[in-house]
């Protein structure tokens, strides 16, 4: 995503395309371990354990156990956005973008449940951060509510509350038919209820 600064080693330079993939494989083992056992259970040996890698080599990146857990957030909330947004422009109308993009969301959740798991943990370890998840989240869907209204595809509304309702409504239902359930996917049954929720929320129906 582009509102993500480019990856630099701890000390400020730019990291080798081996560099590179080091980082991605330390975020990789902290999604694992943050999900798995938890912020105050995981710990850098655990991590870089996982990561397969020396345990000094974790500070070449990260100067810390909170620093790498606030890099992930970042790290979610981008590719979540960025697999949301791929798939929600392939509909026609904006309705149909957020029925794909509801889709995608939930996809996205049943692949990389730390999501959930992560975003919670953050309301404790790193607030500042929980905060920017929903505000960077928030940003581009509410330009995209304003601009969809203007073009009378949906009905008028603050589109800035219609943007936190309607992240309010994904997550909550994502948990509970994705996080919570026995297959880990949302059913064509739930998406067909939601699909009428949202339909009328958006003043589409």
């Amino acid at each position: 995503m582009t509102d993500v600064a480019a990856p630099t080693s701890v000390d400020g330079r730019p990291l080798s395309r081996r560099g590179l993939d080091t980082r991605r494989r330390l975020l990789d083992a902290a999604e694992k371990c943050f999900s798995e056992l938890g912020y105050h259970d995981a710990s850098i040996v655990k991590i870089t354990e996982a990561a397969g890698v020396a345990q000094g080599t974790f500070y070449l990146y990260f100067a810390s156990k909170k620093d790498v857990f606030d890099e992930l957030v970042l790290d979610l909330n981008s590719r979540v956005r960025h697999y949301v947004n791929e798939r929600a422009q392939k509909g026609a109308t904006r309705v149909e973008q957020e029925l794909l993009g509801f889709r995608a969301y939930f996809d996205f959740t049943a692949e990389h449940p730390a999501l959930y798991r992560v975003i919670r943990q953050a309301e404790f370890v790193s607030p500042e951060f929980l905060k920017r998840h929903y505000e960077r989240f928030s940003e581009g869907y509410v330009e995209g509510l304003r601009a969809a209204m203007a073009r009378g595809e949906i009905a008028d509304a603050d589109p800035e509350m219609l943007t936190w309702a309607l992240m309010g409504i994904a997550e909550l239902v994502g948990m509970r038919t994705v996080l919570w359930s026995e297959n880990g996917s949302i059913s064509d049954d739930d998406l067909e209820a939601l699909a009428t929720i949202i339909e009328r929320t958006l003043g589409a129906a």
